[in-house]
């Protein structure tokens, strides 16, 4: 991706303050999705980061790593399987619950989301504090997949999240505000 395809990508993204509570600045990824060329330069990136993995699954974490991740599995020809909220995913699940940035919650995959030894990327849209990716790593593991990649549009760096992430497992963001 060229630096003017993530300039345009990072000044499309809408910026939505004391959302969804006071003191947030939520980042709305939903502008470039509706703009075609820049939906497809985003999966461009995210390609671009697993070609040559072997990855055979992509997850999605709730909400919106599910459009980016189910958009990467078809285009990579893979399964995509969805980390959910509590209480959304019908049949026999693993939980796990964890913080937020403001507040806690709990990720749901089910149990039969891929086979033990499978080669799994995680992908969202927004790394703040690791919360929620820590938490789908520890369900990934507890299916017993294989994480080769945490793949983020966003990365919150002011926030550090990274830090509480494995260091073994390549971590990779599109874009990334240091505010």
């Amino acid at each position: 991706m060229s630096s003017i395809s993530a300039t345009r990508i990072k000044d499309t993204i809408r910026n939505v303050p004391d959302f969804p509570k006071q003191g947030i600045l939520f980042r709305d990824i939903t502008p470039v999705l509706k703009d075609s060329s820049l939906f497809q330069e985003t999966l461009d990136w995210f390609e671009a980061q697993l070609r040559g993995t072997g990855v055979q699954y992509v997850i999605g974490i709730e909400s919106r790593g599910f459009i980016l991740a189910a958009a990467l599995a078809e285009r990579l020809k893979i399964g995509f399987v969805p980390a959910r909220k509590m209480g959304k995913l019908p049949g026999l699940v693993e939980r796990h619950k964890y913080d937020l940035e403001y507040g806690s919650d709990c990720i749901e995959m089910h149990v039969d989301a891929f086979p033990p030894g499978s080669k799994v990327a995680i992908v969202d849209d927004l790394l703040a504090t690791g919360g929620t990716a820590m938490a789908t790593i520890s369900l990934a593991q507890k299916l017993q997949g294989e994480i080769i990649a945490l793949l983020f549009m966003i990365e919150l760096a002011a926030i550090e999240g990274r830090k509480a992430l494995p260091a073994e497992i390549l971590t990779q963001a599109m874009i990334i505000y240091n505010y």
